[in-house]
């Protein structure tokens, strides 16, 4: 079996890599993190107080914009590898018109911009303060996807999506080693929990929300956390853990249902003792850790080693169990709860030889029709005879080639199929509500038309719900602006009643012949989910 040992790695660096596209970075500078003076732009720049001090915002046509607000203190010199600590006040009036730097990550993301350990930030996106005077309005915090190693709140625009009357909060959070390396040394007590770092910090997001949200209009009671990929599988682990409990009242999960099992602490610890000895700290001591450079934990938490660390471990205080185990009896917050997943998940990854196994990546093999049973038994790590049923289940005449068989089934096994486990267990203790993006005319932000035959894959329901301002994206034929449309509007519903049914699109609740297919211009309800993806077969298996 020809495996890698990684979780999630983000699709920025790959991509980067292996198709080379153009990044721009007009637009987005660092912010000083000191206080500006005067206000560049409109007479009329927005000025709220927060409970740090007063800062100054965009004003813009429907939407106002603050941008790099800081929710915790640098995690810097004795706070790294620590639980985010308050910000400080600041005097005067902030500048928030320019995004903060991005936390640290390996070159050839799709992040433009600077970035640097000081990235605990912030952006909101809310309809004109002077419109909505009376606030109350529905809040979406949106965080990040990128594998826990790459990406940041300034990927995504939510323009429209706030347009729709909703305040958007994009976040930044401690990513790779600095946000998810588990060590003895970092425990606070011996056998105590190190690690997930980065979800504590989406945690303080979250309590910033609560503080301070409702001086930019939104209501602090009607919070919906969402997120995609990695964004996604860490609204999952907020749905389970204890500590996130009353941060917020509603979830939705885009591609997030591919990992539903996390490693022990006991496995996160000793694989931070040999990233210690790998990265230059053979004395296993904090001292030594906190004192490494920046690129030396970047360079040496790469996809090779990542596996016990991302994403997340049980380490008894963020995460006490297993997301699916978590899900299965019913320990989570029943919270409204919108998932779901892209047609074909898997045909991206494999346009770089590589699948998603329950997280982790497998290199895929060349596959011919003499070897698609062996590559079967390879990437899905089962045995021959188990590949031989899943062979049969997935005939290769009816698959224009193996190569394409196999990216079919092994994103059925291992994103669709998944996703509706997880709606059946909430199902039974919430209101749930399921998709599948079904647009296989999509041409996927991240991979500018090198998916052929086009199918909508991972991270292609995208574009549709926000602008993406540094992928190399050619925009949306009218009916796809459609399909946009309806889709912000349920998000948005979603958001403020828990329910995301709007006048044009009903949309009922989940079971397994009630699932909404969103393809344009306009959302279906799709009945053949579970025998498209062949789900019986699976769950069988």
């Amino acid at each position: 079996m020809n495996r890698t040992h990684s979780r999630l790695h983000p699709l920025a660096a790959l991509f980067a890599a292996l198709i080379t596209l153009t990044l721009s970075t007009a637009g987005a500078t660092a912010v000083d993190p000191g206080v500006a003076a005067a206000a560049p732009g409109s007479d009329r720049a927005p000025i709220v107080h927060i409970d740090t001090g007063v800062v100054r915002g965009i004003a813009g046509s429907t939407v106002d914009e603050f941008l790099g607000l800081p929710y915790a203190a640098p995690p810097t010199g004795n706070l790294r590898w620590r639980p985010p600590s308050p910000p400080a006040d600041w005097q005067g009036v902030r500048d928030a018109t320019q995004f903060a730097p991005s936390c640290p990550q390996a070159p050839g993301s799709l992040t433009a911009g600077p970035t640097n350990e000081d990235c605990l930030y912030l952006n909101v996106y809310t309809p004109q303060l002077g419109r909505n005077p009376g606030g109350g309005l529905p809040v979406l915090v949106w965080i990040h996807g990128g594998g826990f190693t790459q990406g940041a709140g300034r990927d995504y625009d939510p323009t429209k999506l706030a347009a729709d009357g909703i305040v958007v909060v994009t976040i930044n959070y401690r990513l790779g080693a600095l946000g998810f390396l588990s060590h003895p040394a970092l425990a606070s007590r011996p056998g105590g929990p190190s690690g997930n770092y980065g979800l504590m910090d989406q945690q303080a997001a979250l309590r910033w929300v609560q503080r301070n949200i409702d001086r930019f209009g939104g209501d602090p009671d009607v919070v919906t956390i969402a997120g995609e990929s990695a964004g996604g599988l860490s609204v999952l682990m907020h749905l389970v853990s204890p500590s996130s409990r009353g941060l917020f009242q509603r979830a939705i999960v885009e591609s997030g249902s591919f990992a539903l099992t996390q490693q022990s602490l006991a496995a996160g610890e000793a694989f931070g003792q040999t990233f210690a000895t790998s990265a230059g700290c053979p004395d296993q001591t904090a001292e030594c850790l906190r004192s490494l450079p920046i690129a030396t934990l970047v360079n040496n938490f790469h996809p090779n080693v990542a596996s016990a660390a991302i994403p997340g471990i049980i380490d008894g205080k963020v995460l006490k169990e297993s997301i699916g185990t978590a899900l299965a009896g019913g320990r989570f917050a029943h919270v409204p709860i919108l998932n779901g997943m892209n047609h074909e998940e898997e045909r991206i990854f494999f346009l770089l030889g590589l699948a998603v196994v329950g997280g982790t990546y497998v290199l895929v093999p060349p596959v011919t029709a003499a070897s698609y049973q062996q590559a079967i038994a390879s990437v899905l790590g089962v045995t021959d005879t188990r590949a031989a049923a899943i062979a049969a289940e997935y005939p290769l005449t009816a698959y224009a080639s193996p190569t394409l068989a196999l990216s079919a089934l092994v994103g059925d096994a291992n994103f669709a199929c998944t996703a509706l486990q997880q709606d059946e267990w909430t199902a039974q203790e919430t209101s749930t509500f399921a998709y599948e993006f079904n647009d296989d005319a999509a041409v996927n932000p991240y991979a500018d038309g090198a998916i052929n035959p086009p199918v909508a894959t991972h991270t292609s329901e995208l574009s549709y719900i926000f602008d993406l301002p540094d992928a190399p994206f050619h925009g949306l034929t009218p009916d796809q602006e459609a399909l946009a449309a309806h889709m912000r509007a349920a998000w948005a519903n979603f958001a403020a009643s828990g329910n995301p049914s709007t006048t044009a699109v009903p949309w009922p609740s989940f079971d397994q012949t009630h699932i909404m297919s969103l393809v344009p211009p306009q959302p279906q309800v799709e009945s053949n989910f579970v025998s498209k993806h062949h789900c019986s077969f699976w769950a069988a298996g």
